[in-house]
């Protein structure tokens, strides 16, 4: 009997000099600005705050980062995929409220993707985004199931309430900015509204268009010069999409018009407007 009064006296010190560590240990870290995690035995309830999960789909850097933080407002959750490979790893993966997928990737089409992803069983909603205009490229992707069809440039206030839409929320759009007249090589104003006024948003995304104007010329110049007219049009509707997020207007405007020429025709006059848009790039 003795000896199992002192086992539980050397126990009950044991908890107590354990606690004593414990509260010196989240004290310290208190004062240091440290956050600590203490095991106390107990489980701790959680609260979930997390939002519902959009993945997304579209290999465009740019593109991409916009289109995250345009879902981000919805709100939800963004996880990225830049082809349809790491799409179907990260759908088969995880369960996502919406997907959100680019017409045309590296290493297939958005609705092809779609039409697998379903054939699974899976009924996510989803919505598509091109830079395509053809009423027929419209077509074939609600043809596939997608509920919309948003065209690039996208502004921010259309791209949440497409996104609201499908997942059965309130939906709020603002009223569309009115075209502009003249195309000046760049326009904060433009950019600004697609961004719901967002100036450090745009500065993150001109930050990441500045490198792809070089690599764009350089591609472009290989394609033109060896006919790839494939190339061209995939490299041309990326640019058309990327321009219109950051305000790069009489870029946006050559592109699209490039896009419906004969290369070789269309190549000098785009060729200059994208040098003038990168020598009249504005600083930060």
């Amino acid at each position: 009997m003795r000896a199992m009064r002192a086992c539980a006296e050397r126990a009950c010190a044991g908890a107590a000099a354990s606690n004593v560590a414990a509260s010196s240990t989240a004290t310290i870290a208190r004062t240091m600005g440290i956050a600590t995690r203490i095991p106390t035995g107990r489980r701790t309830p959680m609260t979930d705050h997390r939002h519902p999960r959009a993945l997304l789909v579209e290999d465009d850097a740019v593109s991409a980062a916009f289109l995250e933080a345009a879902l981000a407002r919805v709100p939800l959750d963004v996880d990225v995929a830049r082809d349809c490979a790491r799409a179907r790893d990260l759908a088969a993966s995880s369960t996502y409220a919406l997907w959100v997928f680019d017409a045309n990737l590296p290493d297939g089409r958005g609705d092809a993707l779609l039409t697998e992803l379903r054939a699974r069983g899976t009924r996510t909603p989803a919505i598509a985004h091109t830079a395509a205009r053809e009423a027929e490229e419209h077509e074939r992707l609600l043809t596939a199931g997608f509920l919309e069809v948003l065209v690039k440039p996208l502004s921010t206030s259309e791209t949440v309430a497409a996104a609201r839409m499908a997942l059965g929320l309130d939906v709020s759009l603002q009223a569309p900015v009115a075209p502009l007249r003249d195309l000046p090589f760049w326009d904060d104003t433009s950019a600004l509204a697609a961004l719901l006024g967002d100036r450090g948003h745009l500065t993150a995304l001109r930050g990441l268009f500045r490198p792809e104007l070089d690599a764009v010329q350089a591609s472009l110049a290989k394609a033109v010069d060896t006919d790839d007219r494939a190339e061209i049009r995939s490299l041309l509707h990326r640019l058309r999409a990327s321009c219109g997020f950051v305000g790069a207007l009489q870029l946006g405007d050559a592109a699209a018009r490039m896009s419906t020429m004969e290369p070789r025709e269309g190549w000098p006059t785009f060729d200059a407007v994208l040098r003038a848009t990168r020598d009249q790039f504005p600083a930060d």
